[in-house]
């Protein structure tokens, strides 16, 4: 990367990837994933890419729920009817249609449906809590909301039902999404775990929604103004924000993902047990594997033994997770009676994969472990490691951009000026995957500078192309005007046998400011003990990484896909004080 001044508003080339006179950083061909970089993406609806989808793939299964299947053309009719409905319920062009639901069958339909009637679909997590779900619901302004009538959503969907602009619940049936046998021992052996409709003219349940249905009147749809999708920021840093994701914007980052896959094409079998209303499942389970004509092996939620079964019994592909969803199905019992010869590959995200977690999972499974990146307001991925030859890739790197994605690396401390060249930078990235900007927040285009997202990680580009995530910006440590970022320490901590799980964090401290503390979990058996895992790891950083304090846990906190939480510890320990 060779920048010849660091202003920006110079015309200099910029340290950016590829570089403005040529579509690769050094010119020598050094892109390897199987696709030129300069493809380009043509304008798409959503639906046309359904559409598309099921025209290629006919009756071949679209998603299979605990072994119910349901076919492309079987999704397809039944996206239209709930578009048609919507429409008779006067939804259409411009209003909110909210997705509060598991991963079951209902969320396909209703996704696509959705989007058919013109409308956009608001994505919030089964997870939350009456306050969450009502503060988004208002913040979108949400007036129909899709869910199931199991106990763990609908009591909370009423609850929101009551106090906010929510006027109706559209509920699909649980029991009747599964296999009849297994509905009916839920109906006949798990009744708390449903919670009957109430009588209510607001709650109306799906069959009789969709009843009389006929076909949809067409919609016209610029993909790339009109708003597919809300998808909401998970809150790292303050009130969580909407990205505004255009038709485009979601169908580019499908076609992308899918173009850099070697196996394009082929048999695709996706486990889809990573949470679909989470915008990393949304492009790279369903989208991308809709415009392929695969099929989703659909779990409600992650559980490493039913996973397990459910990659045996449909001998799945490939299977995208997040690294403690593979240290979950390394330590399940099941893994060694589990048949892995079919699985191709496994995209990990979400959070940095530990290079011994990679090599033991890969050791174990014979599956190839990709890393890649991504965020909310890039519809999903930027980058990702090249899968179709181990030795394209780089191990402890997030890979080389999606065609068409550009990057630069802004100074961290004056983003107004480039990186120094060879130095870290704040990721900027430009891209039609590249969100239309927050919804009703005006001041959300600070974000953006010359066009490039600000994303707020701190990283660096070797002469391939490959990036490295250092760290986020407000991760970092500040000891003694020193800047520590935690992720390194973390990864020295994994280096050490017997170690599960870190996270390091700065705490309060009267001369420097801020030092470093670990909190981290053991492997069964290991003695480690919290004094000589300090002093193991203080021998290895610099005296301004060194740790102040190493605190052993049964477990450390984690996010609703199953990411580990700095942000919550960090809430903890400062709510400890």
């Amino acid at each position: 990367m060779n920048a010849h001044n660091n202003n920006i508003g110079e015309d200099a080339p910029p340290p950016e990837w590829p570089m403005s006179n040529g579509r690769r950083l050094d010119g020598e061909g050094h892109y390897r994933h199987p696709v030129d970089w300069e493809a380009g993406f043509e304008p798409l609806s959503v639906p046309d890419m359904l559409a598309r989808g099921a025209q290629m793939a006919g009756d071949r299964d679209v998603a299979d729920f605990l072994g119910k299947t349901l076919t492309y053309r079987e999704a397809l009719a039944q996206a239209r009817r709930i578009a048609a409905a919507l429409q008779a319920a006067g939804i259409g062009k411009g209003d909110r249609v909210g997705l509060f639901l598991p991963n079951v069958p209902l969320y396909i339909t209703a996704y696509y449906g959705i989007m058919i009637a013109g409308a956009t679909a608001v994505n919030f997590s089964p997870l939350y809590t009456v306050e969450e779900l009502s503060a988004q619901v208002e913040d979108s302004g949400v007036t129909l909301l899709f869910t199931v009538d199991s106990s763990a959503l609908l009591p909370t969907a009423i609850e929101v039902l009551d106090c906010s602009a929510v006027n109706r619940l559209v509920v699909g049936h649980l029991p009747g999404m599964m296999p009849w046998w297994m509905g009916l021992a839920m109906k006949l052996l798990k009744r708390s775990d449903l919670t009957p409709l109430p009588s209510d003219p607001r709650i109306t349940a799906l069959d009789r929604f969709v009843a009389g249905a006929g076909e949809p009147a067409p919609v016209a749809i610029d993909p790339e103004k009109d708003i597919a999708l809300l998808q909401y920021t998970g809150g790292t840093t303050g009130r969580p924000k909407g990205a505004m994701l255009s038709h485009q914007n979601l169908t580019v980052n499908a076609r992308q993902t899918l173009r850099i896959d070697p196996h394009r094409g082929e048999r695709d079998v996706m486990i889809g047990v990573l949470p679909l209303f989470h915008v990393f499942a949304n492009t790279v389970v369903l989208n991308r594997t809709v415009l392929n004509g695969g099929t989703i092996v659909m779990l409600p939620r992650f559980d490493a033994k039913q996973t397990l079964k459910a990659l045996n019994r449909t001998q799945a592909t490939a299977l995208p997770g997040v690294p403690t969803m593979y240290q979950a199905l390394l330590d399940c019992p099941a893994i060694g009676s589990t048949d892995f010869t079919s699985l191709r590959v496994c995209i990990s995200g979400g959070a940095p994969l530990p290079l011994p977690l990679k090599q033991r999972f890969e050791s174990v499974t014979g599956a190839h472990v990709v890393e890649g990146y991504g965020l909310t307001e890039s519809s999903g991925v930027v980058s990702t490691n090249p899968f179709g030859k181990p030795d394209d890739e780089k191990p402890g790197t997030i890979g080389q951009l999606l065609p068409g994605t550009s990057i630069r690396l802004l100074d961290k401390e004056d983003p107004s000026r480039f990186a120094p060249a060879g130095e870290p930078g704040e990721l900027a990235v430009k891209g039609p995957q590249i969100m239309q900007g927050y919804w009703n927040r005006p001041e959300g285009h600070a974000v953006f500078r010359d066009g490039y997202l600000r994303t707020g990680d701190v990283a660096t580009i070797d002469a391939d192309g490959f990036l490295t995530i250092v760290d986020r910006i407000k991760d970092m440590i500040a000891v003694g005007g020193f800047k520590v970022f935690p992720s390194q320490i973390e990864e020295i901590i994994l280096d050490r046998p017997g170690i599960r799980e870190a996270l390091v964090i700065g705490i309060a401290d009267d001369y420097l400011g801020e030092v470093p503390k670990a909190f981290v979990t053991l492997e069964p058996g290991s003695e480690d003990d919290e004094e000589s895992l300090r002093e193991w790891v203080n021998s290895r950083v610099g005296k301004h990484e060194r740790l102040a304090e190493v605190e052993i846990r049964k477990e450390l906190p984690k996010t609703m896909i199953g990411k580990l939480d700095r942000k919550a510890l960090r809430a903890e320990i400062a709510g400890d004080k």
